[in-house]
Protein backbone atom coordinates (compact mmCIF):
# COMPACT_ATOMS: atom_id res chain seq x y z
CA UNK A 1 0.00 0.00 0.00
CA UNK A 2 1.40 3.29 -1.00
CA UNK A 3 0.54 6.83 -0.13
CA UNK A 4 1.74 10.47 -0.76
CA UNK A 5 2.28 12.84 2.23
CA UNK A 6 1.11 16.12 2.26
CA UNK A 7 2.50 17.47 5.46
CA UNK A 8 3.21 17.02 8.99
CA UNK A 9 0.44 17.80 11.40
CA UNK A 10 0.19 18.40 15.18
CA UNK A 11 1.15 14.83 16.65
CA UNK A 12 4.08 14.46 14.80
CA UNK A 13 2.42 12.77 11.64
CA UNK A 14 2.53 13.26 7.84
CA UNK A 15 -0.72 13.56 6.61
CA UNK A 16 -1.58 12.32 3.30
CA UNK A 17 -5.18 10.54 1.90
CA UNK A 18 -5.93 7.04 1.38
CA UNK A 19 -9.40 5.29 0.02
CA UNK A 20 -11.02 8.90 0.46
CA UNK A 21 -9.71 8.57 4.38
CA UNK A 22 -7.44 10.80 6.47
CA UNK A 23 -3.86 9.05 6.58
CA UNK A 24 -1.66 10.43 9.88
CA UNK A 25 1.59 8.08 8.77
CA UNK A 26 4.44 8.16 11.04
CA UNK A 27 8.05 7.82 9.43
CA UNK A 28 6.98 9.69 6.65
CA UNK A 29 7.80 13.65 5.64
CA UNK A 30 6.07 16.03 3.30
CA UNK A 31 5.93 15.14 -0.12
CA UNK A 32 7.56 11.50 0.30
CA UNK A 33 5.46 8.60 -1.66
CA UNK A 34 5.88 6.05 1.42
CA UNK A 35 4.61 2.19 2.01
CA UNK A 36 3.06 1.50 5.24
CA UNK A 37 1.51 -0.84 7.73
CA UNK A 38 -1.74 0.00 9.94
CA UNK A 39 -1.77 -0.12 13.05
CA UNK A 40 -5.41 1.39 13.72
CA UNK A 41 -7.94 1.46 10.81
CA UNK A 42 -11.53 3.68 11.92
CA UNK A 43 -14.31 4.50 9.89
CA UNK A 44 -12.59 7.73 8.04
CA UNK A 45 -9.10 7.71 9.61
CA UNK A 46 -6.00 5.37 9.33
CA UNK A 47 -3.05 5.57 11.69
CA UNK A 48 -0.01 3.83 10.42
CA UNK A 49 4.04 4.20 9.95
CA UNK A 50 6.29 3.77 7.18
CA UNK A 51 7.95 0.60 6.16
CA UNK A 52 9.15 1.76 3.23
CA UNK A 53 10.31 5.01 1.67
CA UNK A 54 10.17 5.22 -2.21
CA UNK A 55 11.14 8.94 -2.85
CA UNK A 56 12.87 10.55 -0.06
CA UNK A 57 12.28 14.33 1.22
CA UNK A 58 15.50 16.21 1.11
CA UNK A 59 14.91 16.84 4.70
CA UNK A 60 15.45 13.31 5.65
CA UNK A 61 18.71 12.47 7.53
CA UNK A 62 19.48 8.80 9.11
CA UNK A 63 18.27 8.29 12.60
CA UNK A 64 20.63 8.21 15.45
CA UNK A 65 18.22 4.82 16.85
CA UNK A 66 16.51 2.17 15.72
CA UNK A 67 13.63 2.27 18.33
CA UNK A 68 13.41 6.04 17.46
CA UNK A 69 9.88 6.03 16.65
CA UNK A 70 9.52 5.01 20.28
CA UNK A 71 10.90 8.41 21.63
CA UNK A 72 12.16 10.52 19.18
CA UNK A 73 9.94 10.04 15.73
CA UNK A 74 11.41 13.23 14.19
CA UNK A 75 15.10 11.97 14.26
CA UNK A 76 14.66 11.76 10.25
CA UNK A 77 14.17 15.39 9.73
CA UNK A 78 17.05 17.44 9.50
CA UNK A 79 17.68 20.33 11.97
CA UNK A 80 16.15 23.23 9.72
CA UNK A 81 13.06 21.16 9.01
CA UNK A 82 12.11 20.75 12.29
CA UNK A 83 12.16 23.96 13.24
CA UNK A 84 10.42 25.11 9.38
CA UNK A 85 7.78 22.13 10.35
CA UNK A 86 7.40 23.17 13.91
CA UNK A 87 6.32 26.45 13.11
CA UNK A 88 4.08 25.95 10.43
CA UNK A 89 2.29 23.24 12.81
CA UNK A 90 1.66 25.82 15.64
CA UNK A 91 0.72 28.84 13.17
CA UNK A 92 -1.89 26.20 11.92
CA UNK A 93 -3.26 25.38 15.39
CA UNK A 94 -3.25 29.33 16.91
CA UNK A 95 -4.93 29.83 13.54
CA UNK A 96 -7.58 26.86 13.63
CA UNK A 97 -8.58 26.80 17.54
CA UNK A 98 -6.75 30.39 18.97
CA UNK A 99 -8.65 32.54 16.42
CA UNK A 100 -5.53 34.42 15.68
CA UNK A 101 -4.93 35.73 12.35
CA UNK A 102 -3.02 34.40 9.52
CA UNK A 103 -0.52 36.82 9.19
CA UNK A 104 0.88 35.41 12.89
CA UNK A 105 4.45 34.87 12.73
CA UNK A 106 6.61 33.06 15.00
CA UNK A 107 9.70 32.75 16.36
CA UNK A 108 11.01 29.81 17.95
CA UNK A 109 13.69 29.26 20.80
CA UNK A 110 16.17 26.45 20.37
CA UNK A 111 19.92 25.89 21.06
CA UNK A 112 22.45 23.37 19.43
CA UNK A 113 22.24 20.02 21.47
CA UNK A 114 19.61 17.79 19.85
CA UNK A 115 20.56 15.16 21.81
CA UNK A 116 21.58 14.55 25.75
CA UNK A 117 19.09 17.15 26.75
CA UNK A 118 16.45 15.23 29.06
CA UNK A 119 17.44 15.23 32.82
CA UNK A 120 14.34 12.40 32.97
CA UNK A 121 13.48 9.26 31.47
CA UNK A 122 11.16 6.84 32.37
CA UNK A 123 11.57 3.02 30.55
CA UNK A 124 10.31 0.02 30.85
CA UNK A 125 11.96 -3.43 30.66
CA UNK A 126 11.88 -6.25 28.17
CA UNK A 127 14.30 -9.27 27.59
CA UNK A 128 16.83 -8.86 24.88
CA UNK A 129 18.16 -11.12 22.51
CA UNK A 130 20.15 -12.88 25.16
CA UNK A 131 17.57 -13.41 27.50
CA UNK A 132 19.20 -10.14 29.53
CA UNK A 133 16.84 -7.94 31.25
CA UNK A 134 17.03 -4.76 29.29
CA UNK A 135 15.32 -1.12 28.96
CA UNK A 136 12.60 -0.70 26.79
CA UNK A 137 9.94 1.30 25.20
CA UNK A 138 7.02 0.69 24.24
CA UNK A 139 6.65 -0.02 19.90
CA UNK A 140 4.39 2.43 18.22
CA UNK A 141 0.81 2.28 17.55
CA UNK A 142 1.83 -1.58 19.28
CA UNK A 143 0.84 -2.92 23.02
CA UNK A 144 4.35 -4.35 23.12
CA UNK A 145 8.00 -3.74 23.86
CA UNK A 146 11.28 -3.09 22.29
CA UNK A 147 14.24 -3.45 24.42
CA UNK A 148 16.99 -0.94 23.87
CA UNK A 149 20.49 -0.46 25.01
CA UNK A 150 19.91 3.35 25.70
CA UNK A 151 18.30 6.35 24.85
CA UNK A 152 19.97 9.08 22.71
CA UNK A 153 18.09 11.72 24.46
CA UNK A 154 18.95 11.03 27.77
CA UNK A 155 21.75 12.70 29.47
CA UNK A 156 24.49 10.55 29.72
CA UNK A 157 24.79 10.00 33.18
CA UNK A 158 21.43 8.99 33.12
CA UNK A 159 22.58 6.47 30.60
CA UNK A 160 25.48 5.70 32.96
CA UNK A 161 23.37 5.11 35.99
CA UNK A 162 20.36 2.79 34.20
CA UNK A 163 23.64 0.49 33.20
CA UNK A 164 24.22 0.00 36.99
CA UNK A 165 20.49 -0.70 38.23
CA UNK A 166 20.72 -2.91 34.94
CA UNK A 167 24.09 -5.10 36.00
CA UNK A 168 22.30 -5.31 39.58
CA UNK A 169 18.61 -6.45 38.25
CA UNK A 170 20.59 -9.26 36.14
CA UNK A 171 23.28 -10.12 38.82
CA UNK A 172 19.90 -10.79 41.11
CA UNK A 173 18.01 -12.86 38.20
CA UNK A 174 15.32 -10.94 39.18
CA UNK A 175 12.32 -12.35 37.11
CA UNK A 176 10.93 -10.05 34.83
CA UNK A 177 7.01 -10.11 35.30
CA UNK A 178 7.94 -8.34 38.89
CA UNK A 179 9.19 -5.16 37.19
CA UNK A 180 7.34 -2.38 36.11
CA UNK A 181 9.27 0.94 35.27
CA UNK A 182 12.89 2.85 35.68
CA UNK A 183 12.32 6.89 36.15
CA UNK A 184 15.57 7.96 36.59
CA UNK A 185 16.58 12.08 37.15
CA UNK A 186 19.96 13.90 36.32
CA UNK A 187 20.69 17.48 37.53
CA UNK A 188 23.61 19.79 35.43
CA UNK A 189 26.29 18.63 38.01
CA UNK A 190 26.06 15.27 36.72
CA UNK A 191 23.87 13.96 40.12
CA UNK A 192 21.36 11.52 39.60
CA UNK A 193 18.79 9.36 41.52
CA UNK A 194 16.90 6.65 40.57
CA UNK A 195 12.91 5.20 41.58
CA UNK A 196 12.49 1.26 40.65
CA UNK A 197 8.76 -0.14 40.77
CA UNK A 198 7.72 -2.99 41.01
CA UNK A 199 4.95 -5.25 40.69
CA UNK A 200 5.87 -7.62 44.03
CA UNK A 201 6.83 -7.05 47.23
CA UNK A 202 10.48 -7.82 46.95
CA UNK A 203 13.83 -7.92 49.04
CA UNK A 204 17.64 -8.50 48.48
CA UNK A 205 20.49 -9.17 50.18
CA UNK A 206 22.34 -5.86 48.19
CA UNK A 207 21.04 -3.19 46.52
CA UNK A 208 22.93 -0.89 43.75
CA UNK A 209 25.94 1.10 45.42
CA UNK A 210 25.55 4.91 45.26
CA UNK A 211 28.80 6.83 44.40
CA UNK A 212 29.53 10.85 44.26
CA UNK A 213 27.55 11.16 41.00
CA UNK A 214 24.59 8.15 41.57
CA UNK A 215 23.28 10.08 44.43
CA UNK A 216 19.98 7.50 45.37
CA UNK A 217 18.03 4.97 44.57
CA UNK A 218 14.43 3.38 46.09
CA UNK A 219 12.48 0.77 45.75
CA UNK A 220 8.54 0.90 45.02
CA UNK A 221 5.77 -1.79 44.94
CA UNK A 222 3.38 -0.36 42.71
CA UNK A 223 -0.16 -2.40 42.47
CA UNK A 224 -0.13 -3.91 39.30
CA UNK A 225 -3.69 -2.59 38.15
CA UNK A 226 -2.23 0.93 37.75
CA UNK A 227 -0.35 1.06 34.36
CA UNK A 228 1.31 4.18 35.82
CA UNK A 229 4.47 4.22 38.24
CA UNK A 230 2.20 5.28 41.20
CA UNK A 231 4.63 4.55 44.31
CA UNK A 232 2.13 2.17 46.72
CA UNK A 233 4.73 1.30 49.19
CA UNK A 234 7.88 2.28 49.92
CA UNK A 235 10.67 -1.36 49.75
CA UNK A 236 14.02 0.06 50.04
CA UNK A 237 15.41 3.60 50.18
CA UNK A 238 19.20 4.55 50.26
CA UNK A 239 20.70 8.30 49.98
CA UNK A 240 18.91 10.74 48.93
CA UNK A 241 15.55 11.22 46.65
CA UNK A 242 15.69 14.17 45.68
CA UNK A 243 18.21 16.83 43.65
CA UNK A 244 18.91 20.94 43.60
CA UNK A 245 19.00 22.88 41.02
CA UNK A 246 19.89 26.38 41.05
CA UNK A 247 18.30 28.44 38.57
CA UNK A 248 19.25 32.52 38.18
CA UNK A 249 20.12 32.89 42.04
CA UNK A 250 17.92 30.20 43.62
CA UNK A 251 18.82 26.87 44.51
CA UNK A 252 15.39 24.35 43.55
CA UNK A 253 15.08 21.41 45.43
CA UNK A 254 12.90 18.53 43.74
CA UNK A 255 11.84 15.07 43.96
CA UNK A 256 12.40 11.82 41.64
CA UNK A 257 8.90 11.99 41.00
CA UNK A 258 7.95 15.83 41.29
CA UNK A 259 7.39 17.59 38.18
CA UNK A 260 10.57 19.39 36.95
CA UNK A 261 11.85 21.16 33.82
CA UNK A 262 13.33 18.61 31.12
CA UNK A 263 15.45 20.76 29.30
CA UNK A 264 17.05 23.71 31.69
CA UNK A 265 18.76 25.54 29.03
CA UNK A 266 15.95 26.57 27.54
CA UNK A 267 13.59 26.72 30.13
CA UNK A 268 16.05 29.55 30.92
CA UNK A 269 15.32 31.73 28.62
CA UNK A 270 11.46 31.59 28.67
CA UNK A 271 12.38 32.81 32.22
CA UNK A 272 14.23 35.77 30.73
CA UNK A 273 10.96 36.44 28.48
CA UNK A 274 8.63 36.00 31.55
CA UNK A 275 10.92 38.82 33.30
CA UNK A 276 9.92 41.46 30.65
CA UNK A 277 6.41 41.23 31.91
CA UNK A 278 6.52 41.39 35.46
CA UNK A 279 6.12 44.12 37.58
CA UNK A 280 7.99 45.12 41.02
CA UNK A 281 5.02 46.79 42.16
CA UNK A 282 2.42 44.16 41.56
CA UNK A 283 1.33 40.98 43.44
CA UNK A 284 1.29 37.41 40.82
CA UNK A 285 -0.65 34.61 41.23
CA UNK A 286 1.60 31.25 40.14
CA UNK A 287 -1.02 28.44 39.15
CA UNK A 288 0.52 24.99 38.51
CA UNK A 289 3.88 26.10 39.93
CA UNK A 290 5.26 22.94 40.54
CA UNK A 291 8.12 22.78 43.12
CA UNK A 292 8.33 26.91 42.12
CA UNK A 293 10.40 26.73 39.14
CA UNK A 294 8.98 29.74 37.35
CA UNK A 295 8.05 32.47 40.46
CA UNK A 296 11.09 31.92 42.61
CA UNK A 297 13.53 32.64 40.49
CA UNK A 298 12.14 35.20 39.70
CA UNK A 299 10.57 36.39 43.44
CA UNK A 300 12.42 39.33 43.34
CA UNK A 301 11.01 41.01 40.11
CA UNK A 302 7.27 41.33 42.03
CA UNK A 303 5.95 42.84 45.09
CA UNK A 304 4.72 38.94 45.91
CA UNK A 305 3.69 35.97 44.89
CA UNK A 306 1.41 32.80 45.54
CA UNK A 307 2.08 29.45 44.19
CA UNK A 308 -0.62 26.77 43.68
CA UNK A 309 -0.47 23.68 42.66
CA UNK A 310 -2.80 20.26 43.55
CA UNK A 311 0.40 17.78 44.32
CA UNK A 312 1.42 17.54 48.00
CA UNK A 313 4.76 16.85 47.54
CA UNK A 314 6.07 19.56 44.76
CA UNK A 315 3.83 22.21 47.28
CA UNK A 316 6.14 20.72 50.02
CA UNK A 317 9.28 21.50 47.56
CA UNK A 318 8.44 24.71 46.54
CA UNK A 319 7.51 25.40 50.59
CA UNK A 320 11.17 23.94 51.54
CA UNK A 321 12.61 26.01 48.78
CA UNK A 322 10.85 29.19 49.94
CA UNK A 323 12.53 28.40 53.31
CA UNK A 324 16.24 27.59 52.17
CA UNK A 325 16.53 30.70 50.14
CA UNK A 326 15.29 32.41 52.50
CA UNK A 327 12.66 34.27 50.43
CA UNK A 328 10.48 36.60 51.54
CA UNK A 329 7.75 37.54 49.58
CA UNK A 330 6.59 34.06 48.44
CA UNK A 331 3.90 31.41 49.53
CA UNK A 332 2.90 28.18 48.36
CA UNK A 333 -0.20 26.82 49.04
CA UNK A 334 -1.49 23.00 48.21
CA UNK A 335 -4.93 22.96 46.07
CA UNK A 336 -6.42 22.55 42.73
CA UNK A 337 -6.26 25.71 40.55
CA UNK A 338 -10.06 25.63 40.28
CA UNK A 339 -10.30 25.58 44.40
CA UNK A 340 -8.23 29.04 44.56
CA UNK A 341 -9.87 31.08 41.54
CA UNK A 342 -10.40 33.73 44.68
CA UNK A 343 -6.84 34.60 44.26
CA UNK A 344 -7.07 35.81 40.87
CA UNK A 345 -8.35 39.48 41.28
CA UNK A 346 -8.25 42.67 39.09
CA UNK A 347 -4.72 44.22 39.84
CA UNK A 348 -2.55 40.72 40.35
CA UNK A 349 -0.31 39.22 37.30
CA UNK A 350 -1.57 35.57 36.47
CA UNK A 351 1.10 33.11 35.58
CA UNK A 352 -0.23 30.18 34.30
CA UNK A 353 1.56 26.70 33.31
CA UNK A 354 -1.27 24.05 33.27
CA UNK A 355 -0.48 20.00 32.42
CA UNK A 356 -1.72 19.01 29.04
CA UNK A 357 -5.60 19.31 29.41
CA UNK A 358 -5.44 23.34 29.57
CA UNK A 359 -6.92 25.72 32.33
CA UNK A 360 -9.77 24.01 34.23
CA UNK A 361 -13.23 26.37 33.09
CA UNK A 362 -13.75 27.81 36.48
CA UNK A 363 -10.15 29.24 35.92
CA UNK A 364 -11.11 30.83 32.85
CA UNK A 365 -14.31 31.68 34.26
CA UNK A 366 -12.87 33.70 36.96
CA UNK A 367 -10.55 35.75 35.19
CA UNK A 368 -13.30 36.65 32.50
CA UNK A 369 -15.05 37.99 35.60
CA UNK A 370 -12.80 39.43 37.72
CA UNK A 371 -10.56 40.57 34.47
CA UNK A 372 -7.24 40.53 36.21
CA UNK A 373 -4.81 43.12 33.78
CA UNK A 374 -2.29 40.44 32.61
CA UNK A 375 -1.54 36.78 31.71
CA UNK A 376 1.47 34.57 31.26
CA UNK A 377 0.61 31.42 30.08
CA UNK A 378 3.29 28.88 29.51
CA UNK A 379 1.85 25.56 27.70
CA UNK A 380 3.67 22.13 27.03
CA UNK A 381 0.23 21.66 24.96
CA UNK A 382 0.18 24.38 22.09
CA UNK A 383 -3.84 23.27 20.92
CA UNK A 384 -5.55 23.93 24.19
CA UNK A 385 -3.64 27.14 24.71
CA UNK A 386 -4.53 27.84 21.79
CA UNK A 387 -8.48 26.83 22.54
CA UNK A 388 -7.92 28.61 25.96
CA UNK A 389 -6.38 32.20 23.83
CA UNK A 390 -10.08 31.95 22.08
CA UNK A 391 -12.21 31.45 25.19
CA UNK A 392 -10.43 34.69 26.96
CA UNK A 393 -9.84 36.71 24.01
CA UNK A 394 -13.58 38.68 24.35
CA UNK A 395 -11.73 40.95 26.88
CA UNK A 396 -7.99 39.73 25.98
CA UNK A 397 -5.38 40.18 23.44
CA UNK A 398 -2.20 38.83 22.56
CA UNK A 399 0.76 41.21 23.61
CA UNK A 400 3.52 37.75 23.13
CA UNK A 401 3.74 34.56 21.83
CA UNK A 402 6.69 32.29 21.54
CA UNK A 403 7.54 28.57 20.61
CA UNK A 404 10.60 27.11 22.52
CA UNK A 405 12.13 24.11 21.52
CA UNK A 406 12.49 21.99 24.61
CA UNK A 407 11.96 18.57 22.74
CA UNK A 408 14.18 18.61 19.56
CA UNK A 409 13.97 15.33 17.83
CA UNK A 410 10.09 14.87 18.78
CA UNK A 411 7.20 16.88 17.34
CA UNK A 412 6.47 18.36 20.83
CA UNK A 413 6.38 22.18 21.63
CA UNK A 414 6.21 24.58 23.83
CA UNK A 415 4.78 28.07 24.16
CA UNK A 416 4.37 31.25 26.11
CA UNK A 417 1.72 33.42 25.62
CA UNK A 418 1.14 36.93 27.32
CA UNK A 419 -2.02 38.26 27.29
CA UNK A 420 -3.41 41.52 28.44
CA UNK A 421 -6.76 42.76 29.15
CA UNK A 422 -8.14 45.05 26.39
CA UNK A 423 -7.87 48.71 27.06
CA UNK A 424 -5.87 47.98 30.30
CA UNK A 425 -3.67 51.12 31.69
CA UNK A 426 -0.48 51.59 30.07
CA UNK A 427 1.26 51.38 32.77
CA UNK A 428 1.67 47.30 32.35
CA UNK A 429 3.04 47.63 29.44
CA UNK A 430 6.32 45.87 28.96
CA UNK A 431 9.26 46.65 30.97
CA UNK A 432 12.83 46.40 31.03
Amino acid sequence: MKIKIDKLVFGGQGLGKFENKTAFIWNALPDEEVEFDFFTKRKNIIEAVATKIINPSPLRIASGEDHFLACSPWQIISEAGEIFWKKEIAKETYIKFGGLGPDLNLEIISDDRQYGYRNKIEYSFALDKQGKISLAFFIRGKHKLQAIDKCLLADEVINDTTQKILDWLNANQIDIGSLKSLIVRSNLAGETIASLFVKDVLTFETYPELDDKFLGFTLFFSIPQSPASVPTQVLYSAGQNYLFEPIREIKLKYGALSFFQVNLPIFEKVLDDIEQFLDKKREVVDFYCGVGAISLPLCKKVKSAILVDNNEEAVDFANENIFLNKIKNCQAELAPAEKMVEAITKNKIIILDPPRLGLHYKVIDQILDVQPRRLIYLSCNLSTQARDIKLLSSEYEVKFLKLYNFFPRTPHIEALCVLDKKNANKKISKKN
